[in-house]
């Protein structure tokens, strides 16, 4: 079924209504299609650039280290052989991606998943426009305390300026994102979601 949002304006007052589609609303699938794209995105974060040096690469070991027969030890090639100090290692981390292959759709599903239960547990605001025509610190607080908003936010906008840049930079309480590259996992980590209705149609079109 389709979902019945508010929308308001800076001053939280009620100027009209935002209807999201049937198609874009779905709560009885898509649990684990969350769950793998949260695990790829933060997969897809690690830096992968731990590195160990193989008998090959260790510097030294060209020369035979003593004689092959004669000695009473056990026969070695080489000094930079795994089992002697200052060796090489053996089956060490090498540089790699950790990124994690996910589908299209299991994608789109995780996104429109995601989105429904926030608008299911009243966390999606959505506003006729956010502006900041000053870029200030100062106004974007002042927007966020009308929206009695005191935790951690996420702010969604179609595109992003250079002063919604300059006044949201700053916060210590909400995070700026474009519609156009906001993720599952940031959909599910802040508490409220202030979205204008330009920023639902793009998400719409992307779970389409």
């Amino acid at each position: 079924m389709s979902k019945i949002l508010q929308i308001v304006d800076s001053k939280a007052a009620v100027v009209g209504e935002y209807t999201l589609p049937e198609n874009c609303f779905e709560l009885e699938r898509g649990s684990q299609a969350v769950h793998e794209c949260v695990v790829g995105f933060l997969a897809e974060q690690r830096a992968g650039t731990a590195c160990t040096k193989t008998r090959g690469n260790v510097r030294g070991g060209g020369a035979k280290p003593y004689a092959q027969k004669g000695t009473g030890r056990a026969r070695s090639g080489s000094i930079r052989n795994p089992i002697w100090a200052g060796g090489g290692t053996i089956f060490g981390p090498s540089p790699r991606s950790y990124a994690k292959k996910i589908n299209k759709k299991v994608r789109k599903l995780a996104l429109k998943r995601a989105l429904s239960e926030r608008v299911e547990e009243a966390s999606v605001i959505v506003l006729d426009k956010i502006e900041f025509a000053d870029g200030k610190t100062k106004s974007a607080k002042a927007f966020l305390k009308n929206l009695q908003i005191a935790k951690n936010a996420l702010i969604l906008v179609p595109e992003y300026t250079e002063s919604i840049i300059s006044a949201t930079g700053n916060l210590d309480n909400a995070v700026l994102r474009s519609a156009t590259s906001v993720n599952v996992y940031e959909l599910l980590r802040f508490s409220k979601i202030i979205c204008t209705k330009d920023s639902l149609d793009i998400l719409v079109k992307r779970m389409g």
